[in-house]
């Protein structure tokens, strides 16, 4: 099990601005999973992985494939209070779920 946390490389956050959306991001997609894979999740030390996405775009198809696959996942939105404009896509996560499932949606992306 694990959650794969894709943040925008061009939008220039900084490294507060980025540990808060990843956070953000971790949390509502883990809201969004059915209580068993938030159990298992937990049970296995929520193991997760942050990487480089390029794009707006590339999040929203990246989402895209996570819904059709049925894994949970969470697009976070800023709210535009410090360096960004509200309503920027900042952050993607996917999962909680299997690895092998999370990988067939963010397993070609760099580590960030």
């Amino acid at each position: 099990m694990k959650q794969a946390i894709v943040a925008r490389t061009d939008i220039g956050m900084g490294q507060g601005k980025l540990a808060a959306q990843v956070a953000h991001a971790s949390l509502s997609a883990y809201e969004n999973a059915d209580s068993q894979l938030r159990d298992q999740w937990k049970r296995g030390g929520q193991k997760k992985v942050v990487l480089k996405g390029e794009s707006e775009r590339e999040l929203h198809e990246l989402a895209a494939i996570a819904d059709s696959e049925g894994i949970p996942h969470a697009v976070v939105r800023d709210a535009g209070h410090t360096q960004l404009e509200p309503g920027t896509v900042t952050t993607l996560a996917v999962g909680p779920a299997a690895d092998d499932r999370v990988d067939r949606v963010t397993g070609d992306l760099a580590l960030f």
